[in-house]
C-alpha cells in the first residue's frame, strides 16, 4: 500500500503527521509512505529525522497585509499543484492524508482532482482554513473536540482526539524526583505540590513576565515548581530567578531552557500550566492533568481559545487570558494547586475527555479508506 501525507508548517502539524505514518507502518510494515511538505518549513527537517521521505513544495501563506504581493503566491501554489500532480502520477498513492497546512491544501486538492480517496484530520477546536477548504473532498475527518459539525459535514465526522508522544504515560513521580535532582542539582520535597509550567520550547513571553513577578509569592507557597522557559526568554527568566532564589536556603523552584525528560515533568506535576495548543491539550487529557491554560493570541483564528474553551466548559481546565496573565496567572496557580478538591476534580474531568490510542485508530480508517 502507498500512503500519502501532507501537511505541516508547525510542530502541531508535523507530530500529527508522523505519528500517523507510525502507526501506519505498524500496521502494515510494508507500507509505502511518501510526505508532501512546503519548502522552508519545519516538516523539511523534522520528517526526514523520522525516516520518512518528503517532497517540498514552494507554496506559501496569502499576504493579508499587502494584496499586490499574492500575485506570486498564487503562482507557487500553481506550480505547487503541478508538482504533486507528477509526484502522484509517479507515486501512485491508494489514498491521501492531509493534516492541514499550506502543502496540504495543494496536495489534497491534486490528489482529490486525480480521483485519490483523501482523510483529514483536524487537531483544533476552531477548523483551520486549509481543512475547511478541501472538507468536501474527504471521505472522512478526524476530530479531537466535539461540535465540529459547524465546520464540517456531520456524516464524515470521526473523533479519535490528537495522536500525542507514547512516551509521556512512562514516567513515574518517584523517578521524577530523583532525575530532577540528579540533572539540576535541586531537591524537591515529594510531600509538596508541584507546579510544571510549559512555555513551548520557543517559550511564552506572558507566562514567564508573570512567573518572574511570581518568584517570592511561589517561594512563600513552599511549592515545588518545574518552569521551563523556551530557549527565547531562558537569560532573563535565569537572571531574575537566581535573584529572587540566591537568599533562599530551601529552594525548591528549577529555571531551564528545555525539558528533555517531559513524561517526567508530567509525572512530578500537580498542577500544569500551559498555553493551549492542540498536542499540549491532548497530552494534558491523556495524562488527566491539572490545568491552567493561558492560551497564545498569536494564532489564527485565536483558535487556542477555541481548545482551552472545549476543556473549561466541561469543568476540566482554568483558562487565564493571555491579556491578564502578569495580574492573574500566579494568584490562581497559588490558590489552584492549594485546592485538593479543586484538583482531583480538574484530573477527573479532564481524564474523561481522553481519546486513547488516536494514530492507531486514525490509521486504520486510512488503511480501511485505501482498500475501498
Amino acid at each position: 500500500m502507498r500512503y500519502l501525507i501532507s501537511g505541516g508548517g508547525t510542530g502541531g502539524h508535523i507530530f500529527p503527521a508522523v505519528s500517523i505514518a507510525n502507526a501506519l507502518k505498524e500496521l502494515d510494515p510494508e507500507a509505502d509512505i511518501l510526505f508532501v511538505g512546503a519548502l522552508g518549513r519545519m516538516e523539511m527537517e523534522r520528517v526526514p529525522q523520522a525516516g520518512y521521505k518528503i517532497i517540498g513544495l514552494p507554496v506559501r501563506g496569502f499576504n493579508r497585509q499587502n494584496p499586490l504581493k499574492n500575485v506570486s503566491v498564487v503562482i507557487d501554489m500553481l506550480r505547487s499543484m503541478r508538482m504533486v500532480k507528477k509526484v502522484i502520477r509517479e507515486f501512485k498513492p491508494q489514498v491521501g492524508v492531509g493534516v492541514g497546512g499550506y502543502a496540504s491544501g495543494a496536495a489534497m486538492k491534486t490528489a482529490a482532482k486525480m480521483g485519490i480517496p483523501i482523510l483529514l484530520q483536524e487537531q483544533n477546536g476552531f477548523a483551520g482554513v486549509t481543512n475547511k477548504l478541501l472538507k468536501d473532498d474527504a471521505k472522512k475527518i478526524c476530530v479531537a473536540y466535539e461540535g465540529m459539525e459547524r465546520f464540517f459535514p456531520a456524516e464524515k465526522i470521526v473523533l479519535t482526539g490528537n495522536p500525542v508522544r507514547q512516551n509521556l504515560v512512562n514516567g513515574s513521580r518517584e523517578e521524577a524526583f530523583e532525575y530532577i535532582e540528579k540533572e539540576y542539582g535541586i531537591k524537591l520535597d515529594p510531600k509538596k505540590p508541584t507546579l510544571v509550567v510549559i512555555g513551548g520550547s520557543l517559550g511564552a513571553r506572558t507566562i514567564n513576565e508573570a512567573m518572574i513577578q511570581g518568584i517570592p509569592a511561589m517561594q512563600k507557597a513552599g511549592i515545588n515548581v518545574i518552569w521551563q522557559t523556551g530557549k527565547t526568554y531562558y537569560e532573563r527568566c535565569h537572571a531574575a530567578y537566581e535573584e529572587g532564589t540566591k537568599a533562599q536556603e530551601d529552594n525548591r523552584i528549577i529555571c531551564t531552557a528545555f525539558l528533555s525528560r517531559m513524561e517526567l515533568a508530567y509525572a512530578a506535576a500537580d498542577l500544569v500550566v500551559s498555553r493551549a495548543g492542540a498536542s499540549s491539550i491532548s497530552e494534558i487529557c491523556l495524562l488527566g492533568k491539572p490545568s491552567i491554560l493561558v492560551p497564545s493570541p498569536n494564532v489564527a483564528e485565536d483558535h487556542q481559545t477555541h481548545n482551552a474553551m472545549a476543556l473549561v466548559r466541561k469543568d476540566a481546565a482554568i483558562m487565564v487570558k493571555d491579556a491578564e496573565a502578569s495580574e492573574k496567572l500566579v494568584s490562581s496557580l497559588l490558590q489552584t494547586i492549594a485546592d485538593k478538591a479543586q484538583l482531583e476534580k480538574l484530573h477527573t474531568n479532564v481524564l474523561s475527555l481522553a481519546q486513547k490510542d488516536s494514530a492507531r485508530r486514525i490509521a486504520e480508517m486510512v488503511m480501511q479508506i485505501a482498500i475501498h
